[in-house]
This record gives C-alpha cells, sequence and structure tokens, in this order.
C-alpha cells in the first residue's frame, strides 16, 4: 500500500519539493490532502495534478470559485480549515512544512488521530515542545524530522543507545553575513539578507538564517527531539552546508550526515522511512567539494544564539515569547520598518519583559505567544517613532 501524506504548506519551499519528491516516488506515496495559506491558483494546479481527496486555503476570507472544479475532494477554507482538513482525512503522515505557528493545532489533532507527523516547522517545538512531546508520547505516535539538520542528527543516532550520546553539534552556513562586524550589520538591506549563499528557502527563514534565529531555533527544536539538555547542544559555522549536523559520543567518536544542500532529500527520507530508495539528489564528490571549513559562531555580531540559548534554558513560555517577537521583527524588517539588527534587539525587549509562565498548557501558550506579539508590535512602533 502507498503511504497516504497530507502536506501542511504545499505551496512553499518544502511544499513545492515535497511534491517533487512525491511525483518520483508515486508508486509508494499518496497525496490525499493539500493545504495553503494564500496562493490560491498554485493550490489549484497541485490539486489538478494530485487530485487529493481534500484540500484547504486557510487564509482567505471567502471560499474560491475554483473549488467548484473538484466534485470528488473537498474544500476548506478560512480559520480552522487547517483542522478541519486534517480531521476529514485518513492519513499515514502529516507533512508540517507551515512558516510560523499556524500548524500547531493541526499538528497536535494529527497526533490524537494517531498519524506520524513529519516536522519541517520548527516554531512548532519552539513554542509548544513539551505539549507536543508530551502529546507524541501518550500517543504512540513517531515524529521525523524534515529539517536538514535534524534529520541529521536523527540519522546518526539510529540505532544508538540514547545515553551514549554525549553531544550535538549543529552546522550553520553563517548566511550572507558571516564575518561581518556589529556596524556593518545595521546598515544590510533586505535583498542582501534574502540573498543566502547555499540554500534557497521562502523569506522568513532565509531572514532568520541571515540573524542566526534560525539555528538557535534548531537548538531549541533539539533539545524536545532528542531529549538532551541545552549544554550539550553546540552550534558550529560551515560554510561549505554539506556537513547537515554531527554527533558526538561518549567513546569521543562523532558521526555526521553529508549531502548536497537539498532539502528533497530529508523529505525523501520522512516519507520512505524507515527504509531508504534511490533519490535525484546529486551524489557527494568530496573530490570536487575539496575543503570542508568549521569555525566558532560570532556571538557578538550575531546575538540571536545566546538569546535562544537562554530562553530555552529558562522554558516554561520563554521559547514561545522568543519565537512570536522573532517572527514579529522579521516581518517588519522585511517590510523596511526596522534595521536588520532591531530584530535581535526587539527580541531581546520582548524577553526581558516576559512574564514567565513555569509549566505551561497550551491555552497558556497560545496566550504567551499573542502577548509577546503585541509586545513586540509596541517595540516596533516606538522605535519608528523615534
Amino acid at each position: 500500500m502507498r503511504k497516504r501524506v497530507i502536506i501542511l504548506g504545499s505551496t512553499g519551499s518544502i511544499g513545492r519539493n515535497a511534491l517533487e519528491v512525491a511525483r518520483k516516488l508515486a508508486d509508494r506515496v499518496e497525496i490525499v490532502g493539500l493545504a495553503a495559506g494564500s496562493q490560491s491558483e498554485l493550490l489549484r494546479k497541485q490539486c489538478l495534478e494530485f487530485n487529493p481527496r481534500a484540500f484547504a486555503l486557510w487564509n482567505t476570507p471567502a471560499r474560491p470559485e475554483w473549488f467548484n472544479e473538484f466534485s470528488h475532494s473537498k474544500g476548506f477554507w478560512g480559520p480552522g480549515s487547517l483542522n478541519a482538513l486534517v480531521e476529514e482525512l485518513e492519513a499515514d503522515l502529516l507533512l508540517v512544512a507551515i512558516v510560523g505557528t499556524a500548524g500547531l493545532e493541526p499538528t497536535l489533532k494529527a497526533i490524537d488521530k494517531g498519524i506520524d507527523i513529519a516536522l519541517a516547522s520548527k516554531e512548532i517545538l519552539v513554542m509548544a515542545g513539551c505539549v507536543v512531546m508530551k502529546r507524541l508520547r501518550e500517543k504512540g505516535v513517531q515524529i521525523i524530522p524534515v529539517d536538514s539538520e535534524h534529520s541529521a542528527v536523527f540519522q546518526c543516532i539510529r540505532g544508538e543507545d540514547r545515553r551514549s550520546v554525549k553531544r550535538i553539534i549543529l552546522t550553520a552556513s553563517g548566511g550572507p553575513f558571516r564575518g561581518y562586524s556589529v556596524e556593518r550589520l545595521k546598515k544590510v538591506t533586505v535583498e542582501e539578507a534574502l540573498n543566502h549563499p547555499t540554500w534557497k528557502m521562502g523569506k522568513k527563514i532565509t531572514i532568520d538564517s541571515a540573524s542566526l534565529f534560525n539555528k538557535g531555533l534548531e537548538m531549541i527544536e533539539a533539545h524536545h527531539l532528542f531529549s538532551i539538555p541545552y549544554s550539550q547542544i553546540e552550534v558550529v559555522i560551515h560554510p561549505q552546508s554539506i556537513v547537515h549536523s554531527l554527533v558526538e559520543f561518549c567513546d569521543g567518536s562523532q558521526l555526521a550526515q553529508l549531502s548536497h544542500s537539498d532539502m528533497c532529500l530529508p523529505i525523501q527520507f520522512s516519507f520512505t522511512f524507515p527504509e531508504r530508495l534511490p533519490s535525484p539528489v546529486r551524489p557527494l564528490n568530496l573530490y570536487e567539494i575539496g575543503d570542508l571549513t568549521f569555525e566558532a559562531p560570532d556571538h557578538k555580531s550575531f546575538p540571536a544564539l545566546n538569546l535562544a540559548r537562554f530562553a530555552g534554558e529558562a522554558a516554561g513560555t520563554y521559547p514561545c515569547a522568543l519565537n512570536a517577537a522573532n517572527e514579529v521583527a522579521v516581518e517588519s524588517f522585511l517590510e523596511g520598518k526596522i534595521s536588520f539588527s532591531e530584530i535581535w534587539e526587539c527580541v531581546g525587549a520582548v524577553l526581558d519583559n516576559h512574564k514567565q509562565t513555569p509549566d505551561p498548557q497550551l491555552e497558556e501558550i497560545i496566550e504567551a505567544d499573542r502577548l509577546s506579539r503585541v509586545a513586540a508590535r509596541e517595540w516596533i512602533k516606538k522605535r519608528v517613532r523615534l
């Protein structure tokens, strides 16, 4: 039987790559559900090609006319449509590829239905890692990371005694501003920040990569995925983006996963797990690559890692506040309201004034997310007036 897959975020970068993988694995994968935010026409084309049993367009106020074209598929739209999509479908795997926090509730609904999760949206575990991981354990559902770094760690520790893991080392390309001074970072433009040297991604994650907030969020995600303390999670700058992460064991051995920078590889691994199948991804030729270099992060110029480590270790609703403030700040930077370096200034200000909830329930996490967004917008308004 083919594996039945729902894709949340099918029109984004990860979603489009996932559909490319599904085309090549048509005899192994069936796309039963597709969901997009606002790219209505692209979703329509995807539905025409893959003929899902149901689809959703959640960031729209009205039912699009083209929904009438799919009499054999059920269409949902507007707020709540992602939840309705998951409730409607029987599936084996939910690929969560939505930037931001919109995927949290449908992910929890999928877990409750016993659907395995392929997770590409790191915000879900950053925001509500304790809640999500507890629910996974209760329902006996598996989570397969799709982020290249976490997929690499996941592959390296397969079959290993988790107690033997000494350290997880997440690699970061360093983004387009590696080596920049604090003063120089204040002057970078949106266009420069979106020009990533190795990866082609959506705007939000590209900005996060440039600021290193992406790696900070990944530290928090790794903590939840692999049940490892923050003191055993490190970040190393690796500009070539060939080594996607490393795991060090108690005997001093380090295992790493290497490949070209192509998200189709971890996506395919999540679709076919626990099997491995031939992939269209270009094989790695170490002779062509030549040098692989590594260096320590510049915490002075890029304070995002320290902010994320602080929030993660503080736990409770601090990671949620970090994520919410960063989303608002990145959006404001893309709109030209604040400078690049003000992204982490905004996040730091929100964390400084955050009122902690130590062991939050889902409703408290959602409220902390809302309040942190309000605080971030207020900080930005004051900065713009200056």
